[in-house]
């Protein structure tokens, strides 16, 4: 077991400080992505978001889970879409954002 002197040595060095992560949780989610409780819910029940689970199964979400997102509430607002279309539309443009990258590589 580390002792507290134990701790602060490995604390002195700077380089050697735990990372923040840009992990957050439901409710920082919601308040980032600008949504609502229902439509996470929605969402997570056609299996569309695929946060992080925690051993106490919490579920934390990434800064590229706002992204995302945020986009399909902007395009289902913007054309009047229903969330299904909408998400095959996010789900489209990131495959076509991937094959793009694919063939700047080579």
């Amino acid at each position: 077991m580390q002792t507290r002197k134990d701790l602060m040595q490995c604390c002195d060095d700077s380089s050697e400080m735990p990372i923040r992560s840009a992990l957050m949780v439901r409710a920082e989610f919601i308040e980032l992505s600008g949504t609502t409780p229902d439509r996470v819910n929605e969402l997570l029940d056609m299996d569309w978001l695929h946060p992080t689970r925690t051993a106490g199964e919490a579920l934390l979400f990434g800064p590229a889970d706002v992204y995302r997102l945020r986009k399909l509430e902007r395009l289902c607002a913007d054309f009047d879409l229903h969330t299904v279309a909408g998400t095959i539309i996010v789900d489209l443009l990131e495959r076509i954002e991937r094959l793009e990258d694919q063939l700047r590589r080579y």
